[in-house]
């Protein structure tokens, strides 16, 4: 039995692998950045004049918040400056769910931290300055919306939708709008439904991080306004607990997701069988078969294909065309003898 193996990539063959809103996500990130260092810095100095400790405090939480979006921003930045350094073997796609792991090792130790404080104050209970508290984090809740319409471009966008149809060019990138918590990124593609392969990572992180904050302040708005009206002082540490477990459960999916795509896990287990049905439908097998992300929007794929016929990668290059989200493939054919009898 033997054999030809011959390896064939899809034109144009680049390494061009960021969302298509990559330019627009970043300057917003920016934006965002921008806003949380003024009100830091007015913060501060606010504090410092009028000699409150609670203001400089929210200042000094204000300036974590903007280094956790410092984080995207930069990974925005140097995905976009190296993208077609060739010494990224597979471009810098990735960059920006490296950016939301660390991001959510970041939220995970914030949730502890919130936690472990909040039970301290359970069982400690300490006395709170309601007249400043209120509405510094009245403040901050404000701040945070802001930044997510920021963030979100100023505008709601979602197709809830999966459907298998043509709509001719293949898009290079990829919207990146976001829709609350999920910011989920899709584009239409070649028979081949929407997933989480479009999700821009790193927006999804600088959103969850504003947002997470924003659901802490309303949390203890709440426990702060229960606890002057009521006199129950312990609302104010459940709040942040509860805010706690919120905060480790985004954290836990921003995890598990981008953990998975850094270790090159398959991204969507339909898309592979879609691939392995239009390279088999001839009657040829596919021996062996890796997908993997590249980037927002952007899959990658090694198909190794048996066949008894003359068939050539070009042939396959053909059929697995209509998957518009693969930007990067290599078939490897195997001739072998057609069986006797």
């Amino acid at each position: 039995m033997t054999d030809t193996e011959t390896a064939f990539q899809l034109p144009p063959h680049d390494h061009m692998f960021l969302g298509r809103d990559h330019d627009r996500a970043e300057r917003r990130t920016w934006a965002v950045i921008i806003l949380c260092s003024v009100m830091m810095i007015a913060e501060i100095i606010g504090g410092a004049l009028f000699g409150s400790l609670a203001l400089i405090a929210d200042g000094l939480h204000m300036s974590t918040h903007a280094g956790a979006l410092l984080l995207a921003a930069l990974a925005y930045t140097y995905a976009r400056k190296y993208a077609n350094d060739r010494n990224f073997t597979f471009g810098t796609g990735k960059f920006g769910d490296l950016a939301g792991y660390s991001s959510a090792i970041v939220l995970a130790m914030i949730a502890l931290l919130i936690g472990y404080e909040a039970v301290s104050r359970l069982f400690n209970p300490v006395a709170i300055s309601f007249n400043e508290a209120i509405p510094i984090a009245a403040l901050g809740l404000v701040v945070n919306v802001a930044s997510a319409w920021l963030l979100s471009g100023g505008h709601h966008h979602n197709h809830g939708h999966d459907h298998d149809h043509d709509h001719g060019k293949k898009p290079a990138r990829i919207d990146s709008s976001t829709d609350a918590l999920d910011v989920e990124l899709e584009e239409h593609d070649h028979d081949a439904g929407h997933g989480a392969h479009h999700r821009d990572n790193n927006m999804r992180a600088a959103v969850i991080h504003v947002m997470a904050d924003a659901a802490v302040s309303v949390l203890v708005i709440a426990g702060l306004l229960m606890a002057r009206t009521l006199g129950w002082l312990w609302m104010d540490p459940l709040a942040g607990f509860i805010g706690a477990l919120v905060i480790a459960n985004w954290s836990f999916g921003l995890l598990r997701d981008t953990g998975s795509i850094l270790l090159d896990r398959t991204p969507d287990p339909r898309m592979a069988e879609k691939v392995r049905r239009v390279v088999e439908s001839d009657g040829d097998r596919v021996t062996d078969l890796h997908l993997w992300r590249l980037g927002p929007g952007h899959l990658g794929a090694i198909v190794s294909v048996a066949t008894s016929g003359a068939r050539e990668p070009a042939h396959y290059r053909t059929r697995l065309a209509r998957f518009a989200d693969l930007s990067h493939v290599t078939v490897e054919v195997q001739h072998s003898p057609a069986p006797n009898g």
